[in-house]
């Protein structure tokens, strides 16, 4: 049987559980699984240990890598140990961010160092970052402010002091600087070879865009034959996305990717009035939806309307939901 060859661009907290139900719904004989990660994070302890030793920052690829090792929930409890009682670097950062910054030192490369990693835990799919050049992320506002680095452009309404923008506005543009970069050859291999590309959930402006800034990425992505799949958020983010709506997300990654896009998959299923309120109370979030106002007609990809949710105290990606609906569109 031969094998689909499955690449996820982007990364977030969720997307640990959504790259385990693509694991557990396509069986290991059917699939090959490669996670390509953003290397613009520069907040609290990944951000500390970067610029302490120069390592590309070890935070997103750990989830990557505990969500495909063989005994994924041991893995992750391990990488996300810390010493209580500690201070400095050893007592704020988790296991993995260690692990990965002693084994980058030893083997002379943050790549070679990570692939060691994934020898260590028996993750026998790729985890790749998407360069391995020092970059930062640089975003406009649309009142025109600038700001360099995630750790700024991610500052909590709590944490007045530290804001340098205002939050309630959406980002216009963005870009990475610093130091040269380019598109990681492994990066590159794996969009050229892939049967489907998925485009993942997640902050849009922080952890999905960042990966398609990368030069040649996008002209990997228009020469790749792979099926390219869109999974829209399902909810905005104030301070990124503040007031956007489903087109405003499809037309922004086409903005820095191309008209790449074949299908674009986005949740219609209805939230609970009272979770509702609590997001745009809280956190001035708002649903992502088809409306019927919206007119896709002249465009090349189709939209897939699918019930994607799993719905608690939180909204977020059902795992096996999505994983189900990407496999549907692998067999079509």
């Amino acid at each position: 049987m031969k094998k689909t060859n499955i690449t996820v661009i982007g990364w977030w907290a969720w997307s640990f559980n959504v790259l385990y139900g693509l694991k557990t719904v396509f069986s290991r004989e059917e699939r090959d699984l490669r996670a390509i990660i953003a290397m613009t994070d520069s907040g609290w302890t990944t951000g500390e240990i970067r610029d302490k030793y120069w390592v590309l920052p070890p935070g997103d690829i750990r989830r990557a890598v505990a969500a495909l090792a063989p005994d994924t929930w041991f893995v992750r409890k391990l990488f996300e140990y810390r010493f209580s009682g500690e201070c400095g670097v050893i007592g704020w950062n988790k296991i993995w961010n260690i692990l990965l910054t002693a084994l980058a030192d030893i083997k002379w490369s943050f790549e070679s160092g990570l692939d060691e990693a994934c020898k260590m835990f028996d993750t026998e799919w790729q985890v790749i970052p998407v360069t391995l050049e020092d970059v930062h992320l640089w975003v406009k506002f649309e009142d025109g402010t600038e700001v360099i680095g995630e750790k700024n452009i991610d500052v909590s309404d709590k944490n007045d002091f530290e804001r340098t923008h205002n939050t309630n506005q959406n980002i216009i543009d963005a870009f990475l600087v610093w130091w040269a970069w380019n598109l990681n050859p492994r990066a590159r291999e794996s969009i050229l070879t892939s049967d489907i590309i998925i485009i993942w959930p997640g902050d849009f402006y922080t952890s999905i865009i960042p990966n398609l800034l990368s030069p040649w990425m996008k002209e990997a992505l228009k020469e790749t034959k792979a099926k390219i799949v869109y999974v829209c958020n399902i909810m905005t983010k104030k301070w990124e996305t503040t007031t956007y709506e489903l087109p405003d997300f499809i037309d922004n990654i086409e903005k820095y990717a191309g008209e790449i896009i074949d299908y674009v998959i986005v949740n219609n299923w209805n939230i609970s009035d009272e979770l509702i309120e609590k997001y745009i109370m809280e956190e001035w979030k708002k649903t992502v939806k088809m409306e019927k106002t919206h007119n896709f007609l002249s465009k090349k990809y189709k939209i897939i309307n699918a019930d994607l949710i799993n719905e608690s105290d939180v909204v977020r990606h059902d795992p096996e939901k999505l994983a189900r609906v990407i496999r549907e569109i692998v067999l079509s």
